[in-house]
């Protein structure tokens, strides 16, 4: 009997190919807990996305050897139940960097330009409004950019390169002189980056010490003409103090992939404003990365099967127990 693999949401058939070729794969046909909970009895591996993958779904998995996470932050999964069980918990690293950069370029481009609200005058026969002199060039301006690991890194690459900004940081867990070799002035504190830069991308995972990172106080601290970005995750920026600072104009726009709960609800008060650009946590969901992920995370799980010890292990204490 072929050991079981199951998928906690779709991913690229790509991925579901690779998988079949040594696996019974199995489509959940809902990610809740209860019914994750029904299908996990005889699997042996599994891919998550956004799913929660929770406590209570690892204590109905009998045979479970490996979680593998289609993406990069395990906020989802709890890592600490997995490990205490054995299972490695791996993610897909650098899978989806050039994706999100690219999609953080399109935001700030969008925001400086103004082009939603310039496409919806244009439509409506407000054609005088390329008078009111509203837009921005990217050109000269200051990108600051908070957590500079594979996806940071390789935005300040892109930024400096193509649209000829200065890029600086600021990450607790990068040494300067790394920093330098990347382009990015390294700063000492969030404060100090929040308050210089013109445009603030936020690259980061969710814990507990960066949930609500960014605050009022934080946002008070930036220029009126700044922009902030999260490709994130939705629970570091307090969204009721976001609000308010872009309904009273104390800073100039904001673009948002991600929100504290997803979907967000029709009332969110964000998507009432003009100054602020939206998508649905599809920063890393390009065609080619979508498969770059779904391979990745395919893989992961054939190599903990096979024995292999896969890339993006997030627990190695359970391969030192072993």
């Amino acid at each position: 009997m072929r050991r079981k693999v199951a998928l906690a949401e779709p991913i690229h058939e790509a991925g579901v190919r690779l998988l079949e070729s040594a696996y019974e794969v199995i489509l959940a046909t809902d990610p809740a807990v209860d019914a994750m909970r029904r299908i996990m009895p005889g699997v042996s591996g599994v891919i998550v996305r956004t799913a929660p993958f929770t406590r209570e779904i690892l204590e109905a998995a009998d045979c479970l050897k490996v979680i593998a996470r289609h993406g990069v932050g395990v906020d989802n999964i709890d890592v600490r139940a997995a490990t205490e069980r054995g299972i490695v918990v791996a993610t897909t690293p650098g899978a989806n960097a050039s994706s999100v950069a690219e999609h953080v370029m399109m935001f700030m481009l969008v925001l400086a330009r103004r082009s939603i609200v310039y496409d919806r005058a244009t439509r409506q026969g407000m054609f005088d409004i390329r008078n009111s002199f509203q837009t921005v060039d990217l050109a000269s301006k200051t990108l600051g950019i908070v957590g500079v690991g594979r996806i940071g890194s390789l935005l300040a690459r892109k930024c400096r390169a193509a649209l000829d900004m200065r890029v600086i940081g600021y990450d607790p867990f990068l040494a300067k002189e790394k920093a330098r070799e990347m382009g990015v002035e390294l700063r000492d504190s969030l404060d100090e980056v929040l308050s210089e830069a013109d445009v603030v991308s936020l690259h980061l995972p969710l814990t507990p010490d960066t949930r609500g990172l960014i605050g009022r106080n934080q946002l008070g601290l930036m220029r009126p003409s700044a922009i902030l970005i999260n490709t994130a995750r939705g629970g570091i920026v307090d969204e009721d103090a976001l609000y308010e600072v872009l309904r009273d104009h104390r800073i100039a726009g904001a673009a948002i992939d991600v929100f504290g709960k997803e979907p967000p609800e029709p009332d969110n008060p964000l998507l009432s404003l003009d100054n602020v650009v939206l998508s649905p946590h599809c920063a890393a969901l390009t065609l080619e990365c979508a498969q770059r992920m779904a391979m990745g995370a395919a893989r992961a799980v054939i190599d903990v099967l096979e024995g292999r010890r896969p890339e993006g292990v997030v627990n190695p204490e359970v391969y030192a127990r072993r």
